[in-house]
């Protein structure tokens, strides 16, 4: 069996004020593109699927058509379940339509998917609260998935039970893993574990998390679940939630995210994983690059004219900026490095001078000046042009608040 795994799309997600609608477009197709092109048997979608609990009505439309074309005409089931980004109840909302196509949808790690059968020969052999058995119509051998979606601390204490310590709750939910691979996972199908969750080898060293996570990052709060939690039965473990690809060991993998998301990713290359698995047999796993995206890149220039021919030699691409300069950046500048690249999302003056200018913009204050005098000069200060109508109107309004 060969299963296709991706995670963290993000859909509606912005950089700053930069849309990447059509990249998330183009990468959605790449992704299906690549699922026809390898004759993939399944879909794992491992959460974050949205960016906003609200995502905007582009992004939803752009969800569903993608996951309708990867179930290929109802022959190849896609199970997405949801990340801390999603709206578990949003997930889940279209469920019983979204099977009609092959589609399954988790949003919490209770949830219980009804047994049903589609005309392509699809069905649910057997499922009870986070577990489901699916026979393929293309293939004899069934996948049986344990379903562990992200769940804030109070949904996952209801999961499982009890518990309260971080120790605790990792042990209850490695019991929870352990009693449907025994009751389920057999050396007669493939055993997968799809989840959305910090994990990590026990006493390894912890990787960065994307730089715009949510503060509530890890299941039921427990700061890491550990792979040695995963029952001997998974073969192949799918991960979503650090947005590099990697595995923290025990065939457990995080695909990443199909995007870089914050500059923080910036050079990383991106990737949507491959897993051939026999019975009984650990998975192989295929890393395949996305080419769709564009890169995010952070340069330091030397000055303006350095940093203009930098960014000529690097349209395709979005980036942060940084200019060593003798003086602040004047208007003149700014528009100059704009034109010259549409894709500067950050651009950060780097002063070498910064004690001098405020030691000379300091003596120079006159405290007899009026303050609207005093706020536009100091807004052409820091910002190296003049305050427009609008912003001048709105410090009078909150002077006069104010007074």
């Amino acid at each position: 069996m060969k299963i296709l795994h991706t995670s963290d799309w993000h859909l509606g997600k912005r950089l700053d004020d930069f849309s990447r609608f059509d990249e998330q477009q183009a990468v959605m197709n790449e992704i299906c593109e690549i699922a026809d092109r390898e004759q993939v048997d399944a879909v794992l979608v491992a959460g974050d699927l949205f960016d906003t609990f609200n995502p905007p009505t582009e992004a939803v439309d752009l969800f569903y058509k993608t996951l309708k074309k990867l179930t290929n005409n109802g022959k190849r089931p896609v199970i997405a379940i949801a990340g801390n980004h999603d709206s578990p109840d949003r997930i889940e909302a279209p469920d019983p339509l979204a099977r009609e196509c092959g589609i399954i949808f988790s949003g919490y790690p209770g949830t219980v998917v009804p047994p049903f059968s589609i005309e392509s020969g699809l069905k649910i052999l057997q499922s009870e609260e986070g577990f489901i058995e699916i026979g393929l119509p293309e293939n004899p051998v069934p996948i049986r998935i344990l379903l562990t979606p992200y769940a804030n601390a109070i949904r996952f204490k209801t999961f499982l039970g009890e518990g309260n310590s971080e120790e605790e709750l990792r042990n209850l939910l490695q019991r929870k893993w352990e009693q449907s691979a025994t009751k389920y996972c057999d050396e007669k199908g493939i055993n997968v574990l799809v989840s959305h969750l910090f994990l990590v080898e026990e006493g390894g060293e912890m990787p960065e998390e994307p730089d715009d996570e949510k503060p509530v990052l890890h299941v039921g709060g427990v700061q890491a679940v550990y792979t040695c939690n995963i029952p001997e039965q998974i073969q192949f473990t799918a991960l979503g939630h650090l947005h590099r690809m990697h595995t923290p060991g025990r065939n457990a993998w995080y695909s990443g995210s199909p995007l870089s998301y914050s500059f923080a990713e910036a050079g990383q290359k991106k990737y949507i994983l491959l897993a051939e698995i026999e019975p009984v047999k650990q998975a192989k796993v295929t890393p395949v690059e996305l080419t769709s995206g564009k890169k995010l890149l952070r340069f330091r220039a030397e000055g303006v004219e350095a940093a203009i021919e930098w960014l000529q030699q690097n349209q395709n691409c979005l980036v942060e900026l940084t200019v060593v300069t003798e003086t602040f950046l004047t208007a003149a500048e700014r528009k100059q490095l704009n034109a010259a690249h549409d894709g500067i999302i950050a651009l950060i003056p780097e002063v070498k001078n910064m004690g001098k200018t405020e030691t000379s913009q300091s003596k120079n204050v006159d405290p007899g000046k009026s303050m609207d005098v005093l706020f536009r000069e100091y807004f052409q200060f820091a910002k190296s042009q003049e305050p427009n109508t609008e912003i001048m109107q709105l410090f009078t309004e909150i002077l006069a608040e104010d007074e």
